[in-house]
C-alpha cells in the first residue's frame, strides 16, 4: 500500500532539503471502499498538518492510487501516517517493517529535513579511513625529550598491554610502547598501499595516560609523540600522498591532572582545583570546591567542563582557539569524542570555527545510535540537519554486519542499513565512518571467532587466544565482514592491525602494538585488494544508491548503483555449508566478475563464499 523507500510511493526518497516538494502515493484495495485519504504530517513539537489526497486512477483491476504533495519548509524531523475514510469507518495506514505499510497500528514514518545550505566536505567520498591508536602503531625510536618520569615504557613491542591494577587497586594506564608521529610518517607508504585516504588519530595532545582521553594541555602535542613541527610534517607528507589527517577532539571533559584543573599539582598552576581565582575555575562545575565536582561518568580523574561557558568556548572555538590552531597546523578536521555530551550551542560554535579556518574541514561525531533521531539527556539532537556534524561513526552498520555473520536475521541487516539510508542526508550518508572495530570495542577477529567475553573480567580476557580452528573460521568471516564494509554506503575505516590479523577482547587487549614483521600477509593483501577495488569503482561506491536484493536464510545480496545505472552486486553466504542461490530475478552471469567464482542461479555458492560483479548501465536495472 505504501513503501517509503520506493520512489513509486514517495519521491524523492530519503532525507530532503527544506523547501523540497515531496510526492506521496498510496495504493489501496478497491474492496476497502475508500472515499477519502489524508496525509497527516507533524514537524516534531509542532501541529499536525493534514494534506488531502486525490484519487488518481486504478492500479490494475482491483487497486487504486491516491496521491498528494507536501512541502516541509523548515529543517527538522517530521513524522507522518495516512488517515483513510473507508466503507467500514475511519482507518489508519501506519509504518511496519522495512518502511512498508499496514492498516492499524500507531508507528509513523520519519522524514528528515535538513537546511537548504547544508553541504558536507567531499574529499572523503569514495575513500578509505584508517584509525591509529598513536602509542601502539609505529615507533620511530627517536629520542623524546620532556617525557614525565612517571611513565612506564615497555621493553618488548610485542608484549601484552598492562591490565593489572596497581598497589592501590587503580588502573592507571601509564604503560607505553613508544609509538609516535614520526613512526606514523614512516609508515605512510604502507598506508597508501592499503588505499587509505584519511588517517583518524586517537588523541595526540599532552595527557598522562596512554589513551590520552584525559587531556592535560590542548595546546601541546604529547612529548611521547613529538611536537607541533612533527604533526605539521606528518600532515604535509600525508597530503602529498593523497591522505588527510583527522584529529580526535575530547572537549566534554579534561584530565584532573592537567594545566587547567591541576588536582595532582603537576603544573605551576593555579588550576581550578587549587584556586577559585584560577582563569580556569569557571570552566568546571563544583558542587563543593575543591573536592566535589561534576565528572565524566563519575571518574574523578575526568572533570567535566561547562562547554558553553564563554571562556571555555572561546579557548576551544575562538579565532585563536584550539580547533583553528590545529587545522592551521595541517589537520583536515576533527572527530568529536562523546558528541552526545556536547551541547548544541557548542557544536554550532565548533563547526563554525572549523569552517572559518578551513572551508573543507570535516567535523565527525561519535554517536553510537541512529544519529538522525538521537535523543540525549532528554533533548532531541539536530546533528545532521546542517551547521553541526558532517557525519558520524557508524555503529549501526557494524552491529548489522556482525549480527548477520554470526546468525542473526538477514532481514534485520537489510532493515538497519536501509533505515540509515532513509534517515540520513545523502551528504552525511556517503562519508559515514563505517568501522567494524575501534579502540572502544573488541577486535573484529575475536568477535567473529572467539568465545563471547560476557561478564568475565580482564584476567580471563588476557589469557584468551583463538584456537587454530577458531582463527581459521574467524579469518573467513573477517573477509566477508570487510567485503560488506567496503561496499556499503559510507567510508570503510580499518582499525589499525585488523588487516594484520590482530586479536583481543576489550580495552586494553584491543589496543596492543601493531605486529610489524608478524602480520598475516594474506589478510593484509586482502585489504590491499579491497582498497584497490574502492578506488577502481569509486564512480559507484562514492555516492551510489543502496538496495537490498536478497536477505534470506544464510544469503545476503545487495547492490550499489550510480546515476548512470552502473551497478555493483555482491552476494554473500555466511554459512559454513554451501548454499543454493534461489532465482530472485538477477542474471549473475551478465556481469563482469570482480571477486569470486562464476555463479548462476540455482547453483551453489561455497562455504562462507562471496561473489561480486559489475553490471554496466545499459543493462536492465532491478
Amino acid at each position: 500500500m505504501f513503501d517509503s523507500r520506493d520512489p513509486a510511493y514517495r519521491d524523492p526518497v530519503g532525507a530532503v532539503a527544506a523547501g523540497t516538494r515531496v510526492h506521496f502515493r498510496i495504493t489501496l484495495p478497491r474492496s476497502l471502499g475508500c472515499s477519502g485519504a489524508v496525509l497527516a504530517m507533524e514537524q516534531e513539537g509542532g501541529a499536525v498538518r493534514r494534506e488531502n489526497m486525490f484519487w488518481c486512477g486504478m492500479n490494475g483491476d482491483d487497486r487504486e492510487w491516491w496521491e498528494c504533495h507536501c512541502t516541509p519548509e523548515a529543517a527538522g524531523l517530521y513524522f507522518y501516517h495516512f488517515e483513510l475514510q473507508t466503507a467500514s469507518g475511519p482507518q489508519r495506514l501506519s509504518r511496519r517493517f522495512q518502511g512498508k505499510a499496514a492498516l492499524g497500528g500507531a508507528t509513523r514514518w520519519q522524514l528528515t529535513v535538513y537546511a537548504k545550505d547544508f553541504a558536507a566536505p567531499r574529499w572523503l567520498l569514495g575513500g578509505v579511513m584508517y584509525q591509529i591508536f598513536p602509542d601502539r602503531f609505529a615507533a620511530s625510536g627517536q629520542e623524546k625529550p620532556g617525557v614525565p618520569a612517571d611513565r612506564v615504557l615497555h621493553g618488548d613491542w610485542y608484549e601484552q598491554p598492562n591490565w593489572r591494577p596497581n598497589a592501590q587497586g587503580r588502573i592507571t594506564n601509564n604503560d607505553y610502547f613508544g609509538g609516535d608521529l614520526k613512526g606514523i610518517r614512516e609508515k605512510l607508504p604502507y598506508l597508501k598501499s592499503l588505499g587509505v585516504t584519511c588517517i583518524y588519530c586517537n588523541p595526540i595532545f599532552e595527557a598522562h595516560s596512554n589513551h590520552r582521553y584525559d587531556t592535560a594541555d590542548y595546546s601541546k602535542i604529547d612529548p611521547m609523540l613529538g611536537d607541533e613541527a612533527e604533526l605539521t610534517a606528518l600532515c604535509a607528507e600525508a597530503r602529498a600522498l593523497g591522505i588527510r589527517v583527522l584529529l580526535d577532539g575530547v572537549f566534554s571533559h579534561t584530565g584532573s591532572d592537567s594545566v587547567y584543573f591541576n588536582r595532582e599539582g603537576r603544573y605551576p598552576g593555579p588550576g581550578a582545583y587549587q584556586s577559585q581565582d584560577s582563569p580556569y575555575y569557571s570552566w568546571y562545575a563544583f558542587r563543593h570546591w575543591p573536592d566535589e565536582y561534576d565528572c565524566w561518568w563519575d571518574f574523578l580523574t575526568l572533570p567535566n567542563v561547562r562547554e558553553t561557558q564563554p571562556a571555555y568556548d572561546d579557548y576551544i572555538n575562538g579565532e585563536n582557539g584550539i580547533v583553528r590552531k590545529w587545522l592551521r597546523a595541517g589537520a583536515s578536521g576533527w572527530r568529536l569524542d562523546v558528541a552526545d555530551e556536547l551541547p548544541d550551542a557548542f557544536l554550532d560554535s565548533l563547526t563554525a570555527a572549523a569552517r572559518a579556518e578551513r572551508s573543507d574541514a570535516l567535523v565527525l561525531g561519535e554517536v553510537w545510535e541512529d544519529a538522525s533521531n538521537k535523543s540525549a539527556y532528554g533533548v532531541r539532537r539536530r546533528y545532521l540537519l546542517g551547521g553541526q556534524l558532517d557525519s558520524v561513526m557508524n555503529y549501526p552498520f557494524r552491529d548489522a554486519i556482525f549480527s548477520f555473520l554470526l546468525g542473526g536475521q538477514p532481514e534485520q541487516f537489510a532493515e538497519t542499513v536501509e533505515s540509515i539510508c532513509e534517515n540520513y542526508p545523502a551528504q552525511c550518508l556517503h562519508i559515514l565512518m563505517n568501522h567494524i572495530g575501534t579502540h572502544d570495542t573488541e577486535r573484529a577477529l575475536t568477535v567473529l571467532g572467539g568465545e563471547p567475553a560476557g561478564g568475565r573480567g580482564r584476567e580471563w580476557q588476557s589469557a584468551q587466544r583463538l584456537s587454530p580452528q577458531q582463527r581459521a573460521l574467524a579469518l573467513q568471516r573477517l573477509r566477508l565482514a570487510s567485503l560488506i564494509q567496503f561496499l556499503l554506503p559510507g567510508v570503510p575505516c580499518i582499525y589499525y592491525g585488523d588487516e594484520a590479523g590482530m586479536e583481543g577482547y576489550r580495552d586494553p587487549f584491543s589496543r596492543a602494538a601493531y605486529p610489524w614483521g608478524r602480520e598475516d600477509q594474506a589478510l593484509v593483501q586482502w585489504y590491499k585488494d579491497l582498497g584497490q577495488l574502492r578506488a577502481a569503482e569509486s564512480n559507484i561506491l562514492a555516492e551510489g544508491a543502496y538496495r537490498t536484493l536478497l536477505a534470506d536464510n544464510n544469503l545476503l545480496c545487495f547492490q550499489r548503483q550510480n546515476a548512470a545505472g552502473d551497478r555493483l552486486v555482491v552476494l554473500v553466504n555466511r554459512s559454513v555449508q554451501p548454499q543454493r542461490v534461489p532465482d530472485f530475478g538477477l542474471a549473475l552471469g551478465d556481469g563482469a566478475i570482480l571477486l569470486g567464482e562464476p555463479l548462476a542461479l540455482g547453483e551453489q555458492i561455497g562455504s562462507l563464499g562471496y561473489f561480486l560483479a559489475r553490471f554496466p548501465g545499459e543493462k536492465k536495472s532491478l
